[in-house]
């Protein structure tokens, strides 16, 4: 079955936990005792309604406040397909919570409050979105019921939205405006008959349609090697494979690649999963590739198509996330984990933060925890890489802090 990954972003309030609980409901995702909490739960607040942020809001933190305040993944499944829902919290210093909810995710549902619009916090959102690439968007103006369902109000949403989509670089990505009521359920799963003048599609029949094969990257194929497979046994005694996940193209029995960094070269011979083998592996697959020749691999190397080999550099510009408390200045070492390749970086310069409403950089010379930034790296040994607009698995990395080993931020190479 399909398997779609769902982003969400919203304010404080605006809602994001309801829809979502609403959503699980309307699926008939939620069991039985559960339901019974939420009713019980409900009537004890004081509610006439089932509260269902309660679905999802799973610590106790977060039920007393009323918020958000953790990443979890939510997993829910229709005939159609399987969704996988990352609930993130909407305050502004959870910034590195939204990165990395919507890092993985293909599509993703950013909230707005009907009676508040378009608000600075939308503004971060929606630039996320477009640094990480989201190609699918869906704007869902929720609270309709609190603006007596305003077709006026819904459309200057929409207008105030597209002014800001006209600043983003990214013209790929696609946006949906549904209006909804997630408290009463109206355009989450079924068609609200309060909004006559909405003839579009409910937030779930949009979800429905969407198209896998249209998320799938197509850029150079990239094989980084996360495992050699030498088998201990007499029958595969001369067995040497090469485990790991094939991002941006496909890879096929007999294309001639490059092994990076050696630079040698070899053909494919076969590709398998398992007792299965391939003629044709596709992006996204996780595979073992035989090589025809008797060359050095090792975990951390990449293949790549002799025609497609990316640029080698020791010197990355780059826009970084921060997710450390400790605050990221030029001179610091870090470990650059660049896909299954670690290589000691230092930070040369920061030229700057940028602003999330697609405003020009400052001049910050810093970058504080949840700060988003351009930032030059000098790293100690080449690494081969692409820009992230060109391959996002090939485009990425993270910092790793060589003291205490936490992942301090994510970069996104230009």
């Amino acid at each position: 079955m399909e398997v779609l990954k769902i982003a969400t972003a919203g304010s404080v309030d605006d809602g994001k936990s309801t829809l979502i609980g609403r959503l699980l409901y309307d699926t008939k995702s939620l069991t039985s005792d559960k339901i019974e909490a939420i009713e019980r739960v409900s009537k004890k607040n004081g509610l006439d309604y089932l509260d269902f942020s309660l679905a999802t809001d799973g610590l106790v933190a977060e039920r007393e406040q009323g918020i958000t305040i953790d990443v979890a993944h939510i997993y829910f499944s229709t005939p159609k397909k399987s969704y996988i829902i990352a609930d993130t919290p909407g305050h502004i210093e959870y910034t590195r919570n939204m990165v990395t909810g919507a890092s993985t995710s293909q599509t993703s549902i950013i909230l707005i409050d009907a009676r508040k619009g378009v608000i600075e916090q939308t503004y971060r959102h929606f630039f996320i979105n477009n640094l990480l690439r989201v190609k699918e968007v869906i704007v869902a103006v929720n609270k309709m019921d609190l603006v007596n369902y305003s077709e006026e109000v819904f459309n200057n949403i929409v207008q105030d939205f597209e002014e800001l989509r006209a600043k983003s670089d990214f013209k790929e990505q696609k946006l949906t405006f549904i209006p909804v009521s997630a408290l009463w359920g109206e355009n989450i799963a079924e068609k609200s008959s309060a909004m006559p003048w909405y003839d579009g599609q409910t937030i779930l029949e949009h979800l429905e349609n969407l198209k896998l094969e249209d998320f799938e990257e197509k850029s150079q194929a990239r094989f980084s090697v996360q495992m050699v497979i030498r088998p201990k046994t007499d029958e595969f005694h001369d067995y040497r494979g090469y485990a790991g996940k094939i991002s941006g193209g496909s890879l096929k029995v007999g294309d001639q690649v490059t092994v990076l960094p050696s630079l040698t070269t070899s053909t494919i011979k076969e590709i398998h999963f398992f007792n299965d083998f391939f003629e044709e592996a596709p992006a996204g697959s996780s595979v073992t590739i035989k090589l025809a020749d008797d060359i050095n691999v090792s975990r951390g190397d990449m293949l790549v198509k002799s025609y497609e080999v990316p640029k080698e550099t020791k010197i990355l510009n780059a826009t970084v996330c921060w997710m450390d408390n400790r605050t990221l200045v030029p001179g610091t070492k870090y470990v650059l984990q660049h896909n299954t390749n670690g290589v000691l970086a230092k930070v040369d310069k920061v030229e700057g933060q940028i602003d999330t409403d697609f405003g020009t950089a400052d001049d910050a010379n810093a970058l504080k925890l949840n700060d988003i930034g351009s930032v030059k790296l000098k790293l100690s040994k080449s690494i081969f890489v692409d820009s992230y607009q060109e391959n996002r698995s090939n485009g990425r990395f993270i910092l790793i802090d060589t003291q205490t080993n936490t992942t301090a931020g994510v970069g996104f190479i230009k």
